[in-house]
């Protein structure tokens, strides 16, 4: 109990379970898990990543680490269409492989395990994750959608210049990313936050975690799995392993060590976000199939966690 990976994994899992007993019993309604996520993603996070990113200074952030993840995303993104085809099912699969839950888990998680210097890391993903993978996703899918009107004869025009730059604008106009970036410029000035302003950011940024984690619990207590666990299992073990593995390769290559590497890894090891049910909804592909795999693969994540972070050596 008193390894350092059991140590940090231990809040985690706890917070899950208390949302998912709350789920369970009702004591958070349906009614009241809007409210939540409003709570978590509109006040909450970006208080702590202006607050962290406000505080950086230029030469601390390293863009090495985020290439060589999206070297690894990429490879999947890329051999999931190779394998499923070009197409609505390709694509939404291709971003359910390689698109991380980096908020509302990867954060806390990293947080409490490797601190503020493990943060900075994370945050540089974070404010490129959404960006470049969901913005690959809307190029693909809307050329999908349209070579599949075409092939059915319809004289459909999709604006695909204005689709795609909604689709960075909606990236970059956004409660993770415009904190990460306004933090950042703000940093830049070498004014610093007065402890009038930093105290009460600190206080709502330590509330972050906790409260997203619960969020997480109340979410899977009311995702029914049903009869697409076997594919929501393969899905989740493609993306718990595979990308994981393939980002340690990566970073191999480019000669990366130390935190940096470690903190991509584990961020490759998570399990997938909920914008990737956002995409199958829009697109009306496996809505319930990526359903069970969020909540899958945020049920197998921690094993899947607890074994890279040991061979890690957290």
């Amino acid at each position: 109990m008193n390894h350092p990976v059991v140590t940090a994994l231990i809040p985690i899992m706890l917070f899950i379970a208390t949302g998912y007993l709350a789920g369970q019993r009702g004591w958070i309604r349906a009614a009241g898990v809007k409210d939540l996520s409003n709570l978590v993603f509109l006040v909450l996070a970006p208080a702590l990543l202006f607050r962290t990113m406000g505080k950086v200074h230029l030469e601390q952030l390293n863009f090495q680490p985020v290439a060589a993840y999206f070297l690894a995303a990429g490879l999947i993104f890329v051999g999931t269409l190779a394998w499923r085809g070009f197409n609505r099912l390709g694509a939404v699969l291709a971003l359910a492989n390689t698109f991380s839950n980096t908020v509302m888990i990867g954060i806390p998680l990293v947080g409490l395990t490797y601190g503020e210097a493990g943060l900075v890391t994370m945050f540089t993903l974070v404010s490129l994750h959404a960006l470049v993978l969901l913005t690959l996703a809307t190029i693909v899918l809307e050329l999908a959608v349209a070579r599949e009107e075409a092939a059915q004869g319809k004289n459909t025009d999709r604006h695909m210049a204005a689709t795609v730059l909604r689709a960075v604008r909606n990236g970059i106009i956004h409660p993770v990313p415009l904190p990460i970036i306004a933090g950042f410029l703000y940093s830049l000035t070498g004014w610093g936050l007065h402890p009038v302003v930093e105290r009460p950011l600190k206080l709502l940024g330590d509330a972050f975690g906790p409260v997203a984690l619960v969020l997480v619990g109340v979410t899977l207590a009311r995702t029914v799995i049903g009869p697409h666990l076997r594919g929501a299992l393969g899905l989740s073990a493609l993306k718990l392993i595979l990308h994981p593995a393939l980002m340690a390769a990566a970073g191999w290559l480019l000669g990366l060590q130390g935190p940096s590497l470690t903190v991509m890894v584990v961020a490759a090891a998570l399990p997938v976000g909920a914008n990737v049910f956002l995409f199958s909804q829009r697109y009306h592909t496996e809505e319930d199939l990526v359903t069970a795999t969020v909540a899958v693969s945020t049920l197998m994540a921690v094993g899947t966690i607890l074994v890279v972070m040991a061979l890690l050596r957290v």
